[in-house]
């Protein structure tokens, strides 16, 4: 179900480039990729800033994602026939370069630290950090009623080690709770997946492969939970109809009444509900 949790709007080409937001917001500029070159183009009163890695590709790609811009290019074409292609391109760039800066805006990056927040089926959850050993011997445990996720962490500790509990807990929390609605809906509709496992993929929600496996974004853990039942009867309606014409619209429907409000929500998401991990 290709409906992304950053809105992704695919260039029409596959082009590689990475660039300094530092230049007007002050954000640094992201780490080199393996095997790349960073490099510095002058583009009338702009400079831009970008990634360049040599490949087997047969042409140039261009592509603006949130790790930076990046080209990457066949090993036989010229600097020179590179920097052509990115004055042919300089419009497309700065588009979706403005377009990345409106997004960082729009989606807050969370804070590894005691008291920050992050979204659990759609709606914040605090952070509270502890040195030492838990008396209960949890590492990770969390408060319903307050809706705290307490986590005991080494003295030495720090934000990359609250991050990898936090985030390995709301995954463990996704692969539970998907698995509960799978069931149930599977039931309901008369199917049964071969098989399901977590997606960390950056353009869908979820997928169904012929062969009946399931892919579920870990990350639908932010939204409510009509979201998540959205995307979860969505793939398994494609058990039936493996496709999205008329039939396959019809059943979903069945299995679950009113889900196009859902589907509306997931399109556009709030940006509190997908933040910058």
């Amino acid at each position: 179900m290709p409906i992304p949790p950053d809105k992704e709007k695919k260039p029409s080409a596959q082009l590689a480039l990475q660039f300094e937001l530092s230049l007007e917001g002050g954000e640094p500029t992201p780490a080199l990729a393996p095997n790349a070159k960073r490099r510095l183009l002058q583009l009338g009163p702009r400079i831009l800033d970008y990634q360049l890695k040599r490949s087997h590709r047969k042409s140039i790609g261009f592509v603006v994602d949130e790790v930076g811009l990046t080209i990457s290019a066949p090993r036989w074409v010229t600097l020179a026939q590179i920097e052509e292609a990115i004055r042919e391109k300089e419009r497309w760039i700065f588009a979706k370069i403005a377009e990345m800066r409106e997004h960082r805006r729009a989606h807050p990056r969370v804070q590894w630290e005691h008291g920050a927040t992050l979204p659990y089926l759609g709606a914040p959850v605090k952070l509270v950090v502890s040195k030492g050993e838990p008396e209960n011997g949890q590492a990770v445990s969390f408060d319903v009623v307050r809706r705290e996720l307490m986590i005991h962490l080494p003295p030495a500790a720090g934000a990359q080690q609250i991050k990898d509990r936090a985030q390995g807990w709301l995954q463990g929390e996704a692969r539970r709770i998907f698995a509960e609605r799978l069931e149930q809906f599977a039931q309901n509709l008369g199917v049964r997946p071969r098989s399901f496992r977590l997606s960390s993929a950056a353009t869908r929600w979820g997928s169904c492969s012929t062969e009946g496996k399931i892919l579920l974004n870990w990350r639908l853990i932010h939204f409510p939970l009509t979201s998540i039942d959205y995307v979860v009867a969505h793939e398994l309606t494609h058990l039936k109809e493996m496709n999205h014409g008329p039939r396959f619209w019809k059943t979903l429907g069945q299995l679950l009444p009113g889900f196009e409000i859902a589907r509306a929500h997931l399109q556009d998401p709030p940006g509190e509900l997908l933040p910058i991990l």
